[in-house]
């Protein structure tokens, strides 16, 4: 006769960790204008000039701001279209 084995059941931690989002960090860098970091803000997320200036100038003082979050694909995406205009940005879970 076997012994029975022992089948851990899902905690709800491993739930919280699959259901928190992800977030996009723009970094401050030493070559973007500020305008041009702001108006790229403004281009690939449909922030108003006020929010994207508001965000730029969290870059240029804190070295880094937080601009978009949600799904992994969708950090995925913006991080790529980020570095397509050439600013740093990385993401992670937040």
């Amino acid at each position: 006769m076997e012994a029975p084995v022992e089948i851990p059941s899902p905690s709800n931690e491993d739930d919280r960790v699959a259901d928190r989002p992800w977030v996009v960090i723009v970094w401050n860098d030493p070559i973007n204008l500020m305008s041009y970091v702001t108006l790229v803000l403004q281009r690939l997320f449909g922030y108003s000039r006020s929010k994207a200036t508001r965000m730029m100038l969290q870059v240029h003082n804190d070295g880094k701001a937080v601009v978009s979050s949600g799904t992994r694909e969708k950090a995925e995406l913006d991080v790529s279209r980020l570095h397509a205009h050439g600013l740093w940005a990385t993401m992670q879970q937040d």
